[in-house]
């Protein structure tokens, strides 16, 4: 892990954390950025626009819901980890992966500029999103449900929620830094670890200057694409 001054207005400089991605982090990044750079052309390919859409229809399912997804999905043999016992089950890289794949195209739905962005951990995104929401209590109240999760489906689905609000209010995230704390996550002595670290990450965070405020709080009005 990294840090990196940052000079304030009104004081002296304060650092501020910038995480690096391990392996499967940088897989996760490089496979988004393709995918994320293709759909937000001036003329949007149409086969990743495609892809976001049923990417988002994978929240919440098994990793290998889709077949025709596999490129976006797949993880390298060298990435793959412990595998279980029984060798049907995913490993938790394959469900860290699918997890962090399907909801950056929640986060990227109905939206034009780049919601994965390098160096953005969950914790400085949520300080951002504290910043410019108009109801901060309710993204603490969301914020302290997901570090208090006592499984991973409860964490996914409280992170859903946040990523969500997130894409309303124009705030990227890394989704290769959110793949290795997924990875983290599910493993045995993982989750006060991670929790720790979006906690500490969220408390030494001052709000980033190019995310730009919205008029409202109320729920995206842009027409939703199909899923």
């Amino acid at each position: 892990m990294t840090v990196v001054d940052t000079v304030q207005a009104d004081g002296p400089a304060r650092k501020q954390w910038r995480r690096r991605r391990g392996d499967l982090g940088e897989h996760v990044a490089r496979t988004i950025g393709s995918l994320q750079a293709r759909a937000l052309r001036t003329v949007p390919q149409p086969e990743a626009v495609s892809a976001l859409a049923r990417l988002r229809r994978g929240i919440g399912r098994a990793p290998g819901f889709d077949y025709t997804l596999e490129r976006y999905l797949q993880v390298p043999d060298h990435l793959l980890g412990r595998r279980p016992a029984d060798d049907t089950e995913a490993t938790d890289a394959e469900y860290a992966v699918h997890d962090a794949v399907t909801l950056y195209a929640l986060h990227q739905q109905s939206r034009r500029e780049r919601m994965h962005a390098d160096g953005r951990g969950l914790g400085q995104a949520l300080a951002d999103l504290v910043h410019r929401s108009r109801a901060p209590e309710g993204v603490r109240r969301r914020f302290a449900a997901l570090g208090t999760g006592s499984t991973y489906q409860e964490s996914t689905y409280h992170l859903r929620s946040l990523i969500t609000m997130l894409r309303e209010h124009q705030i990227s995230l890394d989704y290769g830094l959110l793949a290795d704390d997924l990875r983290t996550l599910r493993q045995p002595t993982g989750r006060a670890k991670v929790q720790a670290v979006w906690g500490r990450e969220f408390f030494r965070s001052r709000p980033s200057a190019d995310v730009d405020t919205p008029d409202t709080d109320s729920p995206d009005t842009d027409s939703p694409e199909e899923n």
